[in-house]
């Protein structure tokens, strides 16, 4: 009996779960959200995950910086180019710290990353030990969230709540501060889930099918209408609904700075690129014409010029996902708050085809008048020296406009937007809202990674390129195929020019004496040349472009070369300013 009743007995035996550490746990989340490459830099905080990670080389693709800075714009570069959420790790204090120009920018940029800091243990809070730093209400104003994890059995329901909050609605940056107790602590193993919600959290508002409605109604009336696409577009992936409007309802489309490569620059409604340094006609024409359609995009002060004077004659059709954007800096006569994709695919049907041959034909007349006056002498300079212009004239020919450019913050940087010829969605690379000098060279790592099979090219100034040439490190390590170009006038360009502009002449403290770019990219193993003779041009592109692996080409350009067209400050977009020929 004793026998029979062994054997009926139902197994009782529980399968004992595997304990992991905090450290492994919050391993296990990234691979759990599909996180493959994280850019970062060890240290005492931090040490128990990079400790972990030893054991996740197969799983996790870490790349070691030479700054934290680099960390966090690589992981924008990453972000920037896939749409997918860049990640960077590093540790307490002035690891931290070094993130926070990196956050604002992709805050303000609408850029989605998470960044993971290493803190001290939770008894050592507050008490000033070594590299503590109150890191939440620090980075508070440039997150859109953050947490600080004192548990290792809360770091699983975080982490998937960070991811879900970077990348919903409108992206941007997340960061989890993590104690050192919770990176070591055991807890079971788990099984992880993604996080579908967050209570009080709406990142896609529900679409008003009045507004679109109404939306439509004032385009299919309007005599001269103009759309300006920002880089919500892309944010929602909507280029083939954009594409699909502009072609039924021809209207001329412009695109913001953030915008550029929403729709293809070849495209023949696609008249130009708005703001302080963009077209002519994009600029002057806002204010001619009599519906104004926004879609992605808030109305930057390099995009308006002075307000007071911007657009006044315009309807205004708003289409933005982020209600704190809607009418903040201009009124809107329609609102439509929505996701563009979502936005846009409930308002085709309702347009009308139309052509409006006479409206374009006054974009056409700018265009005619801003290449007599400025795009021929940029292309086709008379004096001796390169220009800026040329350099991305040829380098736009010889990618055919398929490349992954990445540009820095400056002179540069307003040239590479006007003349680049974007072909491919997610191909601009750049700093926005914050101007981030330093931004171009690590975040064109990030893209490089992200996307191996395309040809990306970092453009930067000479300043700019020197705030962040320690990662010259990390392209040489893991051999990194970025292309980089610096366009050297051995000034800090952009100030150099509103000194001479608007301040009289006095370079303040503006001229450079640089190193021997060529013999530190060499220093790193980096192939190298420099080139300042206009016949030396096509041959020396061509030669980056055909290297397998990193490489850094020097062009020596127009030392007190300046950038127009040009809005000045307090001006309205129809004052812009072309450059008298006399300067020439």
């Amino acid at each position: 009996m004793d026998a029979l009743l062994t054997k009926i007995k139902p197994d009782t035996k529980e399968v004992t779960k595997q304990r992991i550490s905090g450290s492994e746990a919050l391993l296990r989340c990234l691979v759990a959200e599909g996180v493959d490459i994280l850019f970062g830099y060890p240290g005492g905080a931090i040490m128990p995950v990079y400790d972990a990670l030893y054991g996740f080389k197969d799983r996790l693709n870490h790349i070691l910086v030479r700054h934290e800075q680099g960390a966090i714009h690589a992981a924008q570069g990453y972000a920037r180019a896939t749409g997918k959420t860049g990640v960077a790790m590093v540790t307490s204090g002035p690891g931290a710290s070094n993130l926070i120009t990196g956050l604002a920018d992709a805050s303000i940029d609408s850029t989605p990353v998470v960044c993971i800091t290493g803190q001290v243990a939770e008894h050592l809070l507050g008490t000033d030990a070594f590299q503590e730093m109150d890191v939440i209400n620090t980075t508070l104003p440039v997150t859109k969230w953050n947490v600080q994890i004192t548990e290792a059995s809360h770091i699983a329901s975080q982490v998937a709540k960070a991811f879900y909050i970077a990348r919903s609605g409108r992206p941007g940056p997340v960061l989890i501060d993590i104690t050192k107790n919770a990176q070591f602590e055991m807890i079971d193993e788990f099984d992880y889930e993604k996080c579908e919600s967050v209570r009080t959290y709406a990142p896609k508002p529900k679409l008003d099918h009045a507004s679109v409605e109404a939306a439509a109604a004032l385009i299919n009336s309007a005599k001269k209408p103009y759309i300006l696409a920002g880089q919500g577009v892309q944010l929602s992936a909507a280029e083939k609904e954009l594409l699909a409007l502009v072609e039924k309802s021809g209207i001329p489309v412009a695109s913001t700075l953030l915008g550029l490569s929403s729709i293809p620059t070849n495209h023949p409604l696609y008249v130009g690129y708005l703001g302080m340094h963009g077209n002519y006609g994009p600029n002057v024409l806002t204010n001619s014409c009599d519906v104004l359609i926004a879609i992605g995009m808030r109305f930057d002060d390099r995009v308006t010029g002075n307000v007071a004077k911007y657009a006044k004659q315009a309807k205004v059709v708003h289409i933005e996902l982020d209600k704190a954007e809607i009418n903040k800096i201009v009124k809107a006569n329609v609102a439509v708050h929505a996701d563009a994709k979502e936005a846009l695919k409930a308002l085709l049907p309702l347009i009308k085809e139309n052509k409006h041959p006479e409206w374009h034909r006054r974009f056409t007349e700018a265009a005619r008048v801003e290449h007599e006056k400025v795009i021929q002498f940029d292309y086709y300079p008379l004096e001796k020296s390169l220009r800026m212009g040329e350099v991305i004239r040829e380098l736009g020919e010889q990618t055919k406009g398929e490349a992954v450019i990445v540009t820095d913050v400056g002179q540069h940087q307003m040239v590479t937007s006007r003349y680049y010829p974007f072909r491919k969605t997610r191909s601009n690379i750049t700093s926005g809202g914050a101007g981030t000098m330093g931004f171009a060279l690590p975040a064109a790592m990030g893209a490089a990674l992200a996307v191996p099979q395309k040809q990306v090219v970092a453009v930067i100034g000479d300043g700019g390129f020197q705030m962040t040439i320690q990662e010259l490190g990390t392209i040489m390590q893991y051999q990194i195929p970025v292309k980089i170009i610096v366009l050297n006038n051995n000034f800090l360009g952009m100030v150099r020019q509103w000194q001479q502009l608007f301040f009289e002449k006095r370079y303040s403290f503006t001229e450079m004496t640089n190193p021997n770019f060529v013999a530190l990219a060499g220093a790193y193993s980096i192939p190298a040349k420099k080139i300042s003779e206009r016949h030396e041009l096509k041959d020396g592109l061509a030669e980056m472009l055909a290297s397998k692996g990193p490489y850094f080409l020097e062009v020596v350009v127009e030392k007190e070369e300046n950038v127009f067209p040009m809005v000045p400050t307090g001006a309205g977009v129809a004052e812009i300013l072309l450059e008298p020929e006399t300067k020439r």
